[in-house]
């Protein structure tokens, strides 16, 4: 291993939706002001075949769905798990993992634990222990990073001080140590971008402006993720609950108004939400930019995470307000703590500045929760609270965070409805400590869409794959969770019209009979006279009312109510899908399942737990949770 090598730190991250990037960055920042060159890279740029040449890595990485690696992860952890790969093949590699997960889920940060281990089965040593954040603590995963980085840098400077030549105890004290942005803005004179600006009209110049948009983003959208698929335009938009009842799920209905998107039940609606004007005016005065400028925006260095696919469309000038509308959230997603940081060194009120380094602190850390995420301030709240802050478009581009598709699973089946897209859309709306009333960006900007309205959407797999008719299927999904479950049953039923199909049950909860039973006559309809749901089909339908009797009734409750219909279905070699909330129903239901397995299979607790990782592996048992 050459010198050169040795001063070299690799961070690899793998993140889903950017908090392992962002957890990464950090990470690089801070070497880098130790005198450490870093390189810094999405698994997806790295030749994994490569590490036995790396003397130091870091891995950041998160852990989506059920214990599922981040897709950018996914070449990587296949070619990690050759058998190939012997217990020698990484020696003298030194590594170090830090993973981001939520301990609400079942499989928490799974990820992080089997890359650990894989990477010592391979013969490379660690540097610390494994870190591991948390995104239901208080602090978030930041509390976990912060200690964890420290003993990083301490090992490492133990074991290579080679790698550190300022030596870690350095103090940021004065603006030169700020860090040079990542991007760097090209303003274009309307003359002589009108020509190409202008092509194009109708939803044709509203895609190339949102690929324009995403593509020049320093948010790390895969290729396929900044152009649309397609649009959809609303045809319906129907209440499903009780009004007064504290509670709004919409099912709206949308037609294919561009290119048809064949899709399968249990996929997956990408929709990508449109944003306050009032709020976008609100930023770019406070900002003090010109929204009518024309700009272009290019890495400041070579940068694989601003370019989309190693293709730029930067070249193309868009107009700011457009950018803004288009790829920067401005007025629903908080800002990092790094944010806090940038702005400390631009802020020109002195009472400004010490509060912005005390939140960017360590020491500060719990007090910016607070603040910042649990009362989910806006970019643009925050900026509002600093008034002497002026941060470059520079920063802002780089630091606010980008405008994010929402996912919704899909509630139809396309044989069902054909040229249409259904989904099943909870409002979301609540109060902060500070008794400020928060909704939810997208489901709210849906629920109050105009019918005709049109939305550019993306389709993606689910992690609910079709089940064939001759499947038996067990459905549990309780809440918004009956969504995929409905295209389910609309699937099944048009089989059944020209095949025998294999009986079906589902277990659906809800609050109140009256307020919150959605979808509650397609569900009876489907439950009489001989339907897909029904008794004389095999089927059933059980109904959880956690509301409606003094003793809270939940769907695992109705599980073990129905132990016999479930044990006879799972002897026949049912699969069972699960979908809804990801804080304690997919685990709740699971330990039910463990239950009918000991008690009507007379086995033990452990030989039950086996029964279900072997329906797991084979493909039988299927969770998409959400929180």
């Amino acid at each position: 291993m050459t010198e050169t090598k040795s001063k070299r730190l690799l961070i690899l991250y793998a993140t889903q939706t950017g908090n392992a990037m962002d957890a990464a960055e950090r990470i690089g920042r801070e070497a880098e002001r130790g005198g450490c060159p870093a390189s810094l890279l999405s698994m997806d740029e790295y030749d994994v075949s490569l590490l036995p040449l790396e003397e130091t890595v870091v891995f950041v990485v998160s852990t989506t769905g059920q214990g599922d690696t981040p897709d950018s992860m996914k070449v990587c952890w296949r070619f990690l798990l050759q058998r190939n790969l012997n217990r020698h093949w990484l020696e003298g590699l030194h590594y170090a993992v830090f993973g981001l997960g939520d301990s609400g889920y079942q499989k928490y940060n799974f990820v992080a634990k089997k890359l650990d281990k894989r990477l010592s089965d391979l013969g490379a040593q660690a540097i610390v222990e494994r870190g591991l954040g948390d995104d239901q603590h208080p602090s978030g995963y930041e509390a976990a990073l912060d200690p964890w980085s420290s003993s990083l840098w301490r090992m490492l400077n133990q074991m290579n001080p080679k790698l550190f030549p300022d030596g870690r105890d350095y103090v940021i004290s004065d603006k030169k140590f700020l860090d040079l942005p990542k991007v760097q803005i090209r303003y274009h004179a309307a003359d002589e971008v009108n020509l190409q600006y202008l092509v194009g009209s109708g939803l044709s110049c509203t895609e190339t402006e949102i690929e324009k948009a995403r593509s020049m983003s320093p948010g790390r959208f895969s290729g396929r993720h900044t152009r649309p698929d397609c649009f959809l335009k609303l045809v319906k938009n129907h209440c499903l609950t009780k009004a007064g009842c504290g509670k709004d799920v919409r099912h709206l209905e949308f037609n294919f108004e561009s290119t048809a998107i064949e899709y399968d039940v249990g996929d997956v609606l990408e929709i990508l939400p449109g944003q306050d004007p009032e709020a976008v005016d609100a930023f770019l005065e406070r900002c003090h930019l010109d929204p009518e400028s024309f700009i272009t925006i290019h890495p400041t260095k070579q940068d694989n995470r601003i370019i989309a696919n190693g293709i730029s469309a930067s070249i193309v000038p868009i107009k700011l307000r457009t950018f803004v509308e288009l790829a920067m959230d401005i007025s629903s997603a908080s800002p990092r703590r790094y944010f806090f940081e940038v702005m400390s060194y631009f802020a020109t009120a002195e009472h400004e500045k010490e509060r912005l380094q005390y939140f960017a602190s360590a020491e500060g850390r719990d007090d910016l929760y607070q603040y910042n995420q649990k009362e989910r301030r806006s970019v643009l709240e925050v900026l509002q609270d600093f008034p002497s802050v002026q941060l470059p478009l520079e920063w802002l581009v780089q630091l606010v965070p980008p405008l994010k598709t929402r996912a919704f699973s899909i509630s139809s089946s396309p044989s069902a409805h054909p040229n249409q897209v259904h989904l099943t859309v909870n409002v979301v709306s609540w109060m902060t400590p500070f008794k400020r009333n928060r909704a939810g960006l997208c489901s709210m900007w849906l629920a109050n869409l105009d019918q005709g309205a049109l939305i550019p959407a993306w389709f993606q797999k689910g992690s609910l794959c079709p089940p064939p008719p001759s499947l038996p299927v067990i459905l549990i999904g309780p809440g918004t969770g009956c969504a995929p479950f409905r295209g389910f049953v609309e699937e099944r039923v048009i089989q059944s019209q020209s095949t025998w199909t294999a009986p079906i049950i589902f277990f659906f909860g809800c609050r109140n009979e009256e307020n919150d039973f959605l979808y509650r006559d397609f569900w009876f309809d489907h439950s009489q006279n001989d339907g897909v749901l029904s008794d004389a089909k095999g089927g059933g339908l059980f109904v959880a009312f956690s509301r409606d009797q003094p003793q809270k009734v939940y769907v695992q409750d109705k599980i073990r109510e129905h132990s016999q219909v479930v044990w006879n279905l799972l002897n026949s070699g049912a699969a069972i899908y699960v979908a809804g909330s990801s804080t304690k129903m997919p685990s709740d239901v699971w330990s039910a399942f463990e239950d009918i397995i000991s008690k009507d299979g007379a086995v033990s607790r452990e030989s039950a737990v086996r029964w279900l990782r072997a329906l797991e592996k084979a493909g039988k048992y299927h969770v998409e949770a959400w929180s």
